[in-house]
């Protein structure tokens, strides 16, 4: 504030420079844009859904510990119900291929499951929520970890396939594959395949990429060494026109929010998809 002089009577009086509330006025005013914009982002996608299947990315599942890619088993069934009460069905990656060459339909309401890197809680803790809830998964392991304290052992990968988990690879070492030279990253897609199957897996036909990072070749790399898909770490929705060697992904680490967080992330990828980024 500033002081003027005021004639006739000698002395001072305050006047307000309008400073502050310039800027609650700025704040304000930039409060109301950003709520209606997203006011319009939410009513663009739910009067206009877009299509597609989403992909969940997990990591673990538990109650012991305590970091940002461990989900509480109490929110991981919370998530589960909500994806049930929205009307979502569970399905696999192969599902997906499968319907996308005519050999079966999907549900109404697809969504896929996946987890990555392998721990002994996709098994003993993750499992048992789908199970209950009829529910299935995908599962990318990283070969070389197979048996290590803590991973899932090879009879361990063998029982939940059997148990209507999807296995897929997450390479051999969980090495970036962009941070190596070609030859090097399609050893590690080869290895890490044919390594599970010779050792009495099923098939691997998918593979998460390490970091949710790849390069412009690594499509045809996976295609030449048999795989039928891949995952990314970019959000959105997968229709059959996606690159299905770019399936894009959104990832549900630790909540802080509660399950409103777990619906903004479902509701992040729809957006993604309304606004045509990521897209492959």
């Amino acid at each position: 504030m500033s002081k003027i002089y005021v004639n006739g009577y000698g002395g001072y009086r305050e006047k307000r420079d309008g400073s502050g509330s310039f800027i609650f006025k700025f704040f304000f005013g930039l409060f109301i844009i950003v709520l209606l914009l997203g006011g319009g982002l939410a009513g663009l996608v739910t009067f206009f859904p877009p299509e597609g299947v989403p992909i969940l990315e997990y990591h673990k599942i538990n109650d012991w510990s305590d970091d940002e890619y461990t989900v509480k088993k109490a929110d991981f069934a919370a998530q589960m119900d909500e994806l049930r009460a929205q009307g979502y069905e569970t399905i696999s990656i192969l599902d997906f291929l499968r319907a996308k060459k005519g050999k079966q339909e999907l549900p109404k309401k697809a969504i896929i499951i996946t987890a990555d890197d392998g721990y002994k809680d996709n098994l003993t803790d993750m499992l048992p929520i789908l199970e209950e809830r009829g529910m299935k998964a995908t599962v990318f392991m990283v070969t070389n970890d197979i048996g290590l304290p803590g991973y899932l052992t090879w009879d361990d990968l063998k029982e939940m396939q059997g148990r209507n988990i999807e296995i897929g690879s997450h390479t051999a070492n969980h090495l970036a594959l962009t941070s190596m030279p070609p030859a090097e990253a399609e050893d590690e897609v080869k290895k890490s395949k044919l390594l599970m199957e010779w050792n009495g897996l099923k098939t691997i036909f998918t593979l998460s990429y390490p970091n949710g990072k790849y390069a412009d070749y690594m499509p045809d790399m996976l295609r030449r060494n048999e795989y039928l898909a891949a995952v990314t770490g970019d959000p959105g929705l997968n229709t059959f026109e996606t690159n299905p060697y770019l399936l894009q992904r959104v990832n549900i680490p630790r909540p802080h929010l509660g399950i409103w967080e777990f619906r903004f992330r479902l509701f992040k990828a729809k957006l993604c998809a309304v606004l045509g980024l990521f897209k492959h």
